[in-house]
């Protein structure tokens, strides 16, 4: 009996000690970085909607109808693999190659151009109703200019030059990259190294292609125009991409918080960076904890059934497993592409659908929150029987809060903060069985609070954050604690502040991504 009772308080003492070793409070774990990644345009991360090869084609003009503008046609042929378009005079040609999505990214990978003319895309209907032209001049081999061209049934409605950063006797040669970005866009050409922007846009004004009407009738064109000369073009694409940065990184989960980790992955939302607001993009990430593997899977826009298509960002994601349905919060920001009609405001979203995967649209609804306030995480907390959002509002600058409501989609009503320090990113996670806020800051700190009173407890621990001494600090932390199993506890995916190079300001094109192992001291 003796030998009996000593063995179960031996397993006692392990039990607490196990207990005490998991409570370990999250200011005193290491946070080591790993690996850091920008993505950029990435190949290998692009979700194909649309190619125009021409080495892998057999009866091209049934699989690429094309229509010539002008009396005078263009030659079209294949030649070597190339697409050949080429006239002795003026010639307007368009050649479909898929569908349309105004949050898309079209590249066109150019062999040569020679004599004058311009290249480029045209989005249109089948009548040619309504037309959007991007178009990139050449005389032989140089840049010339960019132009936006939008025509309706009244006529002509702008017809302007767009370039920026474009430098004398610049070549035309490589990859033309066009970021559409639902009210405006962004014009890169890449040679060798980074893409270089030579145009950009908002053309909210001229026709709002987020209207549902023109994912369903528009169609994708190449464009060429040609006052004697050539064009050969290796191959044209359209497809979502990881654009010029990513940011807003934020772990799917259940309904109380917990990593939603599915095929052995977590599950990220980030916001796919095109050049300011509203500009960005909703993507989904997966990634192997135990591994950099960082994929782009999908890409979510939101339908608050007034007829457009949004793209919202910030978002968080979870899955209800009562109610098997994928529900979340996420921020309005799509309002600044009309900020004399709409206030930026978070939302809630919801899906029978999983969202995670190709294109999704998740039904979006307004609940009351109108104002300057983002970032927000919500988990339903069993112990209190509520609801509970942390999220940043303008209070002389963001600051972390947090909110309460018996509903996940309305009634909520402040019960702490502000905190004394600006916030950004703020998040809500378990270190051992202690929920504990997170938050970006401005103060070169990722501070920790107490949840759900925000009480200042500390900082995260740190090698090589993401920022140095001339950088931002806003960003957002994204601790998560692993289950047993795993070579390390815990796992932060985190991203920088730097811009990408040459657009015109205002914009917010950030970053690379870094990921960070957490250890115990």
């Amino acid at each position: 009996m003796e030998i009996k009772y000593t063995f179960l308080y031996t397993i006692l003492l392990a039990s607490i000690s196990f207990v005490v070793e998991s409570q370990v409070p999250p200011n005193n774990i290491n946070f080591v970085r790993q690996g850091v990644k920008r993505m950029i345009f990435d190949d290998d991360q692009r979700i194909r909607l649309a190619t125009l090869e021409p080495k892998n084609t057999v009866g091209f003009f049934v699989m690429h109808p094309t229509k010539h503008y002008f009396t005078s046609q263009s030659d079209v042929l294949i030649n070597d693999d190339k697409l050949v378009i080429q006239s002795e005079n003026e010639t307007q040609t368009s050649i479909w190659f898929g569908g349309f999505n105004p949050f898309s990214t079209y590249s066109i990978d150019l062999n040569s151009t020679e004599g004058n003319g311009e290249v480029g895309l045209e989005f249109s209907d089948t009548n040619n109703k309504e037309q959007l032209f991007v178009k990139i001049g050449f005389h032989d081999s140089i840049l010339t200019g960019v132009t936006l061209r939008v025509v309706n049934e009244i006529g002509l409605i702008v017809d302007k030059s767009i370039a920026v950063n474009v430098k004398k006797e610049a070549k035309i040669k490589g990859k033309i990259i066009l970021q559409m970005l639902g009210s405006g866009l962004t014009v890169f050409l890449q040679d060798e190294g980074l893409p270089k922007v030579i145009g950009q846009s908002d053309f909210n004004t001229y026709i709002d292609l987020r209207n549902k009407y023109y994912l369903q009738n528009f169609q994708s064109q190449l464009f060429v125009q040609l006052k004697g000369g050539q064009v050969q073009i290796k191959k044209v694409e359209m497809s979502f991409s990881t654009g010029v940065g990513l940011a807003d990184i934020r772990a799917i989960t259940y309904e109380n918080g917990d990593p939603f980790l599915d095929q052995g992955k977590l599950w990220y939302t980030m916001s796919i960076r095109g050049r300011g607001l509203p500009h960005h993009l909703q993507g989904v990430f997966s990634m192997n904890p135990t591994i950099f593997d960082v994929k782009l899977e999908g890409v979510i826009l939101f339908d608050r059934n007034d007829g457009l298509l949004r793209n919202e960002i910030a978002s968080h994601i979870f899955y209800d497993r009562e109610n098997q349905i994928w529900r979340g919060i996420t921020t309005g920001f799509s309002a600044y592409a009309n900020p004399e009609k709409e206030k930026k405001q978070l939302l809630t979203i919801e899906s029978n659908r999983d969202p995670r995967f190709g294109f999704s649209i998740m039904k979006a609804s307004p609940f009351g929150m109108v104002g300057d306030i983002e970032d927000p995480h919500v988990i339903f907390d069993s112990d209190e029987k509520k609801w509970r959002m942390l999220a940043c509002e303008n209070h002389d600058g963001y600051k972390a809060i947090v909110l309460e409501s018996d509903y996940w989609n309305k009634d909520y009503k402040r019960i702490t903060g502000p905190v004394k320090y600006n916030s950004t990113g703020t998040s809500i996670s378990k270190i051992g069985n202690t929920r504990y806020c997170f938050s970006g800051s401005s103060e070169r700190k990722i501070y920790i609070y107490t949840y759900p009173d925000l009480k200042e407890i500390g900082s995260l621990k740190m090698n090589l954050p993401p920022w140095n001494t001339s950088t931002g600090t806003r960003v957002w932390p994204n601790v998560i604690q692993l289950p047993e199993g795993y070579p390390f506890q815990y796992i932060a995916l985190m991203m920088d502040r730097l811009n990408y190079p040459g657009q015109m300001e205002p914009h917010w094109s950030y970053g690379s991504i870094y990921l960070y192992h957490g250890y115990n001291d």
